[in-house]
């Protein structure tokens, strides 16, 4: 006798999902995620929240996953590379420019005490934003708006983040990097050549590391139309 979906044991689907999560977690070790708090950061919040409709079965796998509005929802390793690069602390405030899925922002606030992310798609920030509020994440403003130029009235930040690729690091989030503070971002004048590069804010001006090649979205300016 077939046995059909209906018959299957509920604890085999639960173990199942429990192996995928363990499994996700090892392939993070192993791509150079070895940051204890991004790991607990990344353990806490489920992926699959953030990935909706056909690809939801892939939430666990270490591939990006196309969202609404054109975007994409990040590789989890390059995610929680980022995030260890940015070196976060429990009294930072951070910007993240490109709120997508909200499946960055909402690491991020496991390890900040503030993050304003910004994106340039109303319905993603209201998507995400109901994300934040089912996981009763209340440390996240999230913002419609042209993330080329930060948030002036925010600013300064400690950390920034910005998840689309720009040729060059925005002059205005620069501006609005605290001395002492670090920002992530991939750079790149195509999609197919881009560098995922670290920016330190020092005393006599910004010191830049390159980190390891990436593929982005591009940054647009202005807001988009959904």
């Amino acid at each position: 006798m077939t046995m059909g979906p209906e018959d299957r044991n509920p604890d085999d689907a639960s173990g199942d999902l429990a192996e995928r999560k363990m499994r996700f977690l090892f392939a993070l070790r192993s791509r150079g995620v070895t940051d204890a708090r991004v790991l607990t950061a990344m353990e806490r919040i489920d992926r699959g929240l953030f990935v909706r409709g056909i690809f939801a079965d892939r939430a666990y796998e270490d591939m990006p996953l196309p969202i609404a509005c054109g975007q994409t929802i990040s590789q989890p390793s390059v995610v929680g590379l980022m995030t260890q690069a940015l070196q976060v602390s429990p009294r930072d405030t951070v910007l993240e420019v490109g709120t997508g899925s909200g499946y960055q922002a909402a690491i991020l606030s496991q390890l900040a005490r503030r993050v304003y992310t910004v994106d340039r798609y109303r319905r993603l920030v209201r998507e995400a934003g109901e994300l934040f509020r089912q996981l009763d994440i209340t440390n996240i403003t999230a913002i419609a708006a042209d993330g080329s130029f930060g948030l002036p009235d925010q600013g300064p930040f400690d950390r920034i983040l910005v998840t689309a690729a720009a040729e060059d690091p925005p002059g205005p989030l620069l501006e609005q990097l605290k001395p002492g503070g670090i920002m992530v971002l991939p750079v790149g004048q195509s999609d197919a050549v881009q560098s995922l590069i670290k920016v330190t804010r020092g005393s006599r001006g910004f010191d830049y590391e390159e980190l390891r090649p990436v593929r982005f979205v591009p940054l647009v300016e202005g807001l988009g139309s959904e």
